[in-house]
């Protein structure tokens, strides 16, 4: 073995470690930014919001969002943070510090209860820190590529428990490749994280899979819930797009915008306490069936709007989450309007989670980790992968023969 492999070989083993303790961190912060802006101790989010009183619900998000967006407004004056895929692919420096810095401030937005998934910031901080422990080894452009894709996966993995997940993030996503080496050393990587992290995350399953009666059937009724998963994803990417701005805003507005965008979404969580934060409340009441199509209805309209303003206002935050979020009410919708209105019952949950899989895929363009990330978040039968994968393949694949088309036609 020469030097080259014996450093990329210890380069893995340091980025997955570092990223277990990014995970650990963000992990941490994330739980008591939340438990005191909502004044609970014990218990989920979703538990947290509920028990509050409206003054506490509506009060909290905006002061978080002003705490933060004052932290981006000093940040943004001395400094710029690259996005973290420009950083990888060695378009742009690492800047540690800043990107640092900014994942603090995701976790603060989000933990107050920003509509914004937690995913960026244990990524931006694998990626600092994998940079920080690998900085003095001679690693060639493409290895430190690879190892920078490995840590941003490990992050992700870190906080949910999904090691295959991370890796598939890491290698189908971030560096595009089936390439072994680059997906041996995204695995290893994703797995130490989610080892080193588990003192905290307790490596628990994130979702509360509620073992309902299942079909094989499901397999079938994916096949028709992609057409609509390939809508509400494609509608998640438009509104994504119009809402994020050409530059990160550097103006002071900055604070008063996301203090505005935490007011709005606390007035609304008086009524649906499943909305603030990244979407596993929303994920949550899906898969339990606790959740009224009424209720769905508005959750799906305003997820991602929400999610829209925090953009607009100029907060960073991952899209993940939302766009599961998303999908699970257009699942819950789906579901429980066959159950009313025939006589087949489907299961909510597994329909919620389909669709999930179905949207994630649209917006991630990625319907093989899609399945996977969304099947290692609740851990179901090993069967239920199958509907998983259909429906985000179905709907990745309607997406790229409506690609073609439009093309074709534009000609």
């Amino acid at each position: 073995m020469n030097r080259r492999e014996l450093e990329f070989g210890c380069s893995i083993v340091v980025i997955g470690l570092l990223a277990g303790l990014a995970g650990m961190a963000t992990t941490l912060l994330l739980h008591a930014v939340e438990h005191l802006t909502y004044h609970y101790t014990f218990g989920s989010l979703l538990e947290g919001v509920t028990g509050s009183s409206p003054v506490r619900r509506a009060i909290g998000p905006m002061i978080g969002g002003a705490l933060a967006g004052f932290g981006w407004w000093l940040l943004r004056r001395h400094t710029t943070v690259p996005a973290l895929s420009d950083v990888i692919s060695g378009h742009r420096r690492v800047p540690r510090t800043a990107l640092s810095i900014d994942a603090g401030l995701q976790v603060l937005v989000v933990g107050s209860g920003a509509s914004l998934g937690r995913e960026g910031a244990p990524r931006q901080l694998s990626a600092a820190f994998g940079d920080l422990g690998t900085s003095r080894w001679s690693l060639t452009p493409r290895d430190r590529e690879v190892l920078l894709a490995c840590a941003a996966g490990a992050g992700l993995a870190a906080v949910y428990s999904v090691p295959v997940g991370g890796a598939l993030f890491a290698t189908r996503i971030m560096l595009d490749t089936w390439h072994p080496r680059a997906f041996g050393a995204a695995l290893i990587t994703s797995s130490l994280a989610v080892a080193i992290a588990s003192p905290v995350t307790h490596a628990e399953v994130p979702l509360d899979w509620p073992d309902p009666r299942l079909s094989y059937l499901l397999t079938a009724f994916a096949l028709l819930l992609a057409p609509f998963a390939l809508a509400i994803g494609l509608a998640f990417n438009r509104i994504m797009a119009s809402a994020r701005p050409a530059t990160a805003p550097t103006s002071w507005l900055i604070i008063p915008a996301v203090a505005a965008a935490g007011l709005l979404i606390g007035v609304c969580s008086i009524w649906w306490p499943e909305l603030p934060g990244n979407g596993k409340s929303i994920l949550t009441v899906s898969l339990d069936s606790g959740i009224t199509i009424g209720a769905a209805l508005v959750i799906l309209c305003l997820k991602p709007l929400l999610t829209a303003v925090y953009l607009r206002a100029g907060a960073v935050g991952g899209l993940l989450t939302p766009a599961l979020a998303t999908g699970a009410a257009l699942g819950s919708i789906l579901a429980l309007l066959v159950n009313t209105w025939t006589a087949h019952h489907v299961s909510v949950a597994a329909v919620s989670l389909t669709c999930a899989a179905g949207v994630l895929a649209i917006t991630q363009r990625a319907p093989l980790w899609a399945a996977l990330f969304v099947w290692e978040l609740a851990r179901p039968p090993w069967w239920v992968l199958i509907p998983f994968v259909v429906a985000a393949a179905t709907a990745h694949g309607l997406r790229v023969l409506t690609e073609r088309r439009t093309s074709a036609i534009s000609r």
